[in-house]
């Protein structure tokens, strides 16, 4: 009885996680694995799973997701010529290596490691959402090589490394080089596919020690279901609220959160 319980306690988590993640990402545009895998995080070590390699099977998990909400995404924005396939062509390979590369040293790093990289790189993210200049500008068109390879590198392997989609670093890099706003999250939005795909057949071969029931590798399965049943049932409300309200306020909200959300696991790491 008390299992059974316990998993029902878990469902009813990630129903909500779920619904969170899909509200944030429609009302903010921002991506669902940034809320994604803090959420699993808490929810994990609340009902008793924090040991052994959680973070990855968060991280894990959350890439999966990825996987379907960047397809619907992707397909939505090239069905408004929005997305620049000219730059997920030339960005594509690096994003693909180096992803399959962050998950090789994802997979063998502990789980404090996982935790401080996500809090240091989300903490950052928060800064940039708070305080960061729209008009701020590297250059005025998309870099050739050798950067491009350099930043779709770094994109790609830091993306595997914390579970998210690549729009949370990809979309400010793209508008510093002159990028349209519009035009940059929709071709971010491929990022996810190019970066989640080769991540998550990795994590797929990597056991995780102390996963919770049911997991494929470091992927859990009823994590992965419920979270991507309900974050596409919410994320067209979150759209319909950013349509009808000023969304500014609470994208500085939500990097105040981001941040303390940060700051929270690495004081987890630390003490």
């Amino acid at each position: 009885m008390t299992e059974i319980l316990q998993h029902w306690t878990l469902i009813l988590a990630l129903v909500l996680i779920g619904g969170f993640a899909g509200v944030v990402s429609g009302l903010l545009g921002v991506g669902g694995g940034i809320v994604l895998v803090p959420a699993f995080f808490y929810a994990f070590n609340v009902l008793g799973y924090g040991e052994g390699q959680v973070m990855q099977v968060c991280v894990a998990t959350s890439l999966a997701t990825i996987i379907i909400t960047s397809l619907r995404s992707v397909a939505a924005h090239h069905r408004k010529g929005a997305v620049d396939w000219s730059v997920l062509k030339s960005w594509g390979p690096w994003l693909v290596i180096s992803a399959a590369i962050g998950v090789y040293v994802a997979a063998r790093v502990p789980s404090q490691a996982l935790q401080a990289v996500f809090g240091v790189l989300a903490g950052l993210a928060g800064l940039w959402m708070a305080f960061g200049r729209d008009s701020a500008r590297l250059g005025a068109a998309m870099p050739g090589e050798p950067l491009r390879g350099m930043l779709a590198s770094a994109v790609g392997f830091f993306s595997a490394m914390m579970g998210i989609g690549g729009g949370t670093f990809g979309v400010p890099l793209m508008t510093l080089f002159s990028m349209p706003i519009h035009r940059a999250v929709a071709t971010a939005s491929g990022f996810g596919v190019l970066i989640a795909v080769p991540a998550v057949v990795g994590f797929l071969m990597v056991p995780a020690e102390g996963a919770p029931p049911y997991t494929l590798g470091a992927v859990n399965l009823p994590a992965f279901l419920v979270v991507i049943g309900t974050t596409l049932l919410t994320t067209p409300w979150g759209v319909r609220l950013a349509h009808a309200m000023n969304p500014k306020p609470l994208k500085r909200a939500f990097a105040v959160f981001l941040t303390l959300v940060a700051l929270n696991m690495l004081r987890k790491v630390m003490f």
